[in-house]
């Protein structure tokens, strides 16, 4: 038998644990995987007086607020603290993985995630200042992720903690557009009685409306639409919007009002008028009652009928606004652990999880 008392402890290292990375985005956006720190690649470093200079990055060595550069293929390494530079830009930039046939490019959510941002820095110089799809601010500095190439891949800037004051972003399209969605009773209920008398709007401006795209992307989308594909059909073939999303804005360019599931106050009332189960297979929630109609937001109108056609409905006046799929799903998702809908809801979570 040993003696527990002349066994050594095993030691215990962590080689390769603690290995630094560049952060991912910030963002849900499959990517083909980035070069490993240690492995040089191409990159631009700017100075504190604003010179640029072409280097390839070795190492990024946050501890010591280092990296390790050569000037040229084959040069000796050396040495630049962060205290040296303002802006570090990798030369090769995130791409996506490659699709499937027939399938389109896994695109940047530009309208949801890109924003300005201005980043003034130490002393009195210049801000940096340009449009990033999010950011990531750590101990050693800032990471922005500035969408290139028609929002078809990255790019990645490192900002040193030493070279700057303070960081600040403005709002993404989807965040401006939510400034225009309706988050009040009186207000729906005004924009249900003008949906009649509501010209058709042009889609483009729809989907700017929905938060779908940027005016920016719209312009260079009308810029390079044929007249034998419809402007919609063309931005799903090109990944930039999905056939949910298209099916949104038609509703809305028809004048369909355009509800904030993230603020609208739901009525508890109106939820009991339709049952757990057929909403959550109707994709259909429950705002408000009005009189003998109740009011449901859906991600397009064909829901509705679908909703109607249950005989327990037959006799409900059932009227259709827009919210998006997304919050629509997210917003059962939260209802279904209230006290209104829980005890009729137990075991559905297999239901809810398949709805198409």
């Amino acid at each position: 038998m040993l003696d527990r008392r002349t066994v050594p402890f095993p030691s215990i290292t962590d080689d390769g644990l603690d290995e630094w990375q560049w952060p991912a985005p910030p963002f849900a956006w499959r990517h083909a995987a980035a070069a490993g720190n240690g492995t040089a690649q191409p990159c631009r470093i700017e100075s504190r007086s604003g010179a640029c200079v072409d280097v390839e990055l070795i190492r990024l060595d946050p501890q010591a607020a280092s990296l390790a550069v050569r000037f040229a293929a084959g040069a000796p390494e050396v040495s630049l603290p962060f205290s040296m530079f303002r802006q570090l830009t990798l030369g090769t930039p995130l791409a996506p993985l490659a699709p499937q046939a027939n399938a389109p490019i896994e695109r940047v959510p530009t309208a949801a995630q890109e924003r300005d941002y201005r980043v003034q820095l130490v002393g009195h110089g210049k801000a940096l200042e340009g449009r990033t799809a999010g950011h990531v601010e750590r101990a050693e500095g800032l990471y922005l992720f500035r969408p290139s190439e028609e929002e078809s891949s990255v790019e990645r800037v490192f900002v040193p903690r030493s070279a700057y004051v303070k960081a600040e972003f403005g709002r993404s399209a989807e965040e401006i557009a939510a400034d225009r969605w309706i988050t009040s009773r009186s207000d729906l209920l005004a924009a249900i009685e003008r949906q009649q008398r509501m010209p058709v709007m042009p889609l483009g401006q729809s989907l700017i409306d929905l938060g779908l795209l940027t005016p920016t992307q719209l312009e260079r989308a009308l810029s390079r639409q044929t007249t034998d594909v419809p402007l919609g059909e063309m931005l799903v073939a090109e990944g930039r919007i999905n056939r949910a999303d298209l099916q949104t804005a038609l509703a809305h360019k028809m004048g369909y009002p355009l509800v904030d599931l993230a603020r609208f106050p739901i009525d508890p009332v109106a939820l009991r008028r339709i049952a757990p189960r057929l909403a959550l297979w109707a994709r259909a929630l429950p705002l408000m009652i009005d009189n003998e109609r109740v009011i449901v937001a859906v991600d397009k109108p064909a829901r509705i009928a679908r909703l109607c056609n249950v005989n327990a409905l037959a006799e409900v006046n059932v009227v259709p606004v827009l919210a998006s799929k997304a919050k629509i799903m997210l917003a059962l998702g939260r209802l279904m652990q209230q006290d209104v809908w829980y005890q009729n809801v137990a075991g559905s979570q297999g239901f809810y999880s398949t709805t198409a």
